[in-house]
């Protein structure tokens, strides 16, 4: 957790850097600084306004952890969807109008983990077969996807005074197919008579959970920010 958390650290300081720059190198063009909610989790935003009409450029960070319990494959787990991502998008803009289209790129950390949850004592239901809770332990898993992935989407700016102002954005980031992985903390010291059964195993839960995790391939992402205008 360490070398997770001190890469959001790291990233947050790229992203206030980079606002600096625009802050100090666009004197001539509007800038602006927001803080958004959604599906992508907590985040803050930039926008330069570049001397090209109807368009704007956007960099921001979102970051957050969802945590609930469920069925995945054939086993319950206590999940983690683990957010961690940063991004670059050209807006295009509508004259007269609230609306724009979204085009852009997210460097993506983000991961679903997944931790068994206790049985009570009841066996495990692996990949179609049964195995005692000594023999298996915890089940962890972790999901990843591609570590660049692109966005479309489209938005509405509405702005009051020309200062404050709220962005409302809807669309899809492409997060490509998972990559999943399964592990039994009690694998190595099960006797070898069950590896040998519950390997195999293993490998049928995780491609069961491959297939579960697919549906996270193209995430919908919703937002709402809050947004100052210099």
């Amino acid at each position: 957790m360490l070398g997770h958390n001190t890469m959001k650290f790291r990233t947050l300081n790229a992203l206030l850097a980079a606002v600096a720059l625009l802050a100090t190198g666009t004197a001539t063009a509007d800038f602006g600084v927001g803080i958004k909610a959604g599906t992508l989790g907590l985040g803050v935003e930039a926008r330069w306004d570049p001397p090209v009409p109807w368009f704007d450029v956007r960099v921001g960070l979102n970051s957050y952890d969802y945590k609930e319990s469920g069925g995945f494959a054939s086993v319950d787990y206590d999940a983690t969807l683990a957010l961690d991502n940063y991004y670059l998008t050209g807006n295009f803009k509508f004259p007269a109008s609230p609306f724009r289209l979204t085009l852009g790129a997210y460097s993506n950390g983000n991961e679903i983990q997944l931790v068994s949850q206790d049985t009570g004592g009841a066996d495990f239901n692996i990949g179609g077969g049964s195995f005692s809770p000594d023999d298996v332990g915890v089940l962890h898993s972790v999901t990843s996807f591609g570590s660049t992935a692109p966005y479309a989407g489209v938005g509405f700016d509405f702005e009051v005074f020309g200062k404050a102002g709220l962005n409302l954005d809807f669309g899809v980031l492409w997060q490509g197919e998972p990559s999943v992985t399964l592990e039994a903390s009690g694998f190595d010291a099960a006797p070898p008579l069950v590896q040998d059964v519950l390997g195999p195993a293993l490998e049928l839960e995780r491609q069961a959970l491959e297939d579960d995790m697919s549906d996270y391939k193209a995430y919908p992402v919703v937002s709402l920010s809050f947004v100052y205008n210099f």
